[in-house]
């Protein structure tokens, strides 16, 4: 009879050799952020930032609401076209087992910031320190499965995708007059002191593991419906939360830049999303747009108050809208935003986009 010690041997050799076999054929991908990445995560919390209930979901496969904040398709599922991958589960899934959990994992929840106090009033989401803790669990399950240096291989060579940062100015500085971070800073202190503890989460992820990070920027936050519909006059963007934006995005490329040259090698990349937006707005009809300023679903001025919800106005025709509803594009806008990733020049994404990281990658 075999002893114990051998029977765990053989048992973990057939399971590395069966999952093995997985990691070979596909890139890992792991995902954190808010709602404009969040894939259904916050269905399993007690918060009211969630969106299990039609009409989300409406152009998804299944026709059902996923807890995506989208029509359809959000930015992590298009990505993982893209890099010949399924979509990863979130991580809170409980079919988060086996083989789908070496695709890799999507710890965004709808909500959240840089900051621990942003989206206090959503109650119940997983703020970005513990996003990175279960990051760390995820690695222990995975070394369960296949062992230490495969689960090393596995992240080290995923792909990461990071959006977070635009909560901390609507849901945080700018949610109510004089609030809190308002009194502490002025707009230009609060990005610095976003940008110092940012760098701190970006140092921890790369501690972690993760060695091609995709860091997207806010988009123009002045210009989305809800904005629009609380703060506009006469149609325009909101001037103090795009005066935010102009500052926010280009300090978050210099501190990309800076991590790069500190670790000596390009591990994060910025995705200039706020430009991809600024050019629907611009000229919608480029886009096949009818329009950038109303979303699809919702109700008062601009379809910008209140949640999406079945009682809600909703567009007959998605693919006319950049908003599906008062803050996340639809899934068309994703769509193009994806295509910017993958193939944008340096204006879209500094200093490389997708499509050259799977080159260099594929000959490393």
């Amino acid at each position: 009879m075999a002893s114990p010690s051998i029977v765990g041997v053989i048992f973990s050799l057939v399971l590395a050799l069966k999952y093995g076999a997985l990691q070979a054929e596909a890139r890992a991908f792991f995902v954190f952020g808010d709602s404009l990445v969040d894939s259904g995560n916050n269905n399993y919390l007690v918060t009211t930032a969630r969106a299990d209930s039609p009409p989300y979901g409406i152009d998804y496969p299944t026709h059902r609401p996923t807890g995506r904040f989208s029509n359809g398709l959000n930015i992590p599922d298009l990505i993982s076209k893209r890099i010949g991958s399924e979509s990863v589960l979130p991580y809170l899934s409980p079919q988060l087992r086996g083989q789908r959990l070496l695709n890799g994992a999507n710890f965004a929840s709808a909500g959240i910031g840089i900051l621990n106090d942003t989206g206090v009033q959503f109650i119940n989401i997983i703020r970005m320190y513990r996003q990175l803790e279960y990051f760390q669990e995820y690695q222990r399950r995975a070394r369960a499965l296949v062992g230490v240096d495969q689960t090393e291989r596995l992240v080290k060579g995923a792909l990461v995708l990071i959006t977070v940062g635009g909560n901390d100015f609507v849901n945080n500085y700018f949610l109510i007059p004089y609030s809190a971070r308002s009194r502490q800073f002025s707009v230009p202190n609060y990005v610095k002191y976003l940008m110092s503890e940012y760098e701190k989460l970006l140092m921890k992820l790369y501690k972690l593991g993760a060695r091609r990070v995709l860091v997207t920027g806010t988009g123009p936050m002045g210009c989305v419906p809800a904005e629009l519909a609380m703060r506009s006059t006469n149609g325009g963007c909101s001037a103090a939360l795009q005066r935010a934006a102009s500052l926010y995005n280009p300090q978050l490329v210099r501190m990309l830049k800076g991590l790069n040259k500190k670790i000596g090698k390009t591990v994060f990349v910025a995705a200039n999303t706020h430009q991809s937006h600024l050019d629907f707005i611009s000229n919608p009809q480029a886009f096949g747009f009818t329009t950038t300023k109303t979303a699809c679903c919702g109700q008062g001025p601009y379809n910008g108050l209140g949640l999406c919800t079945a009682a809600s106005n909703l567009c007959p025709n998605r693919e006319l809208y950049a908003f599906w509803d008062a803050f996340h594009p639809s899934e068309k806008a994703n769509r193009l935003i994806v295509e910017q990733i993958y193939s944008g020049t340096t204006k879209y994404m500094d200093p490389m986009n997708l499509s050259t990281i799977m080159t260099l990658d594929a000959r490393a």
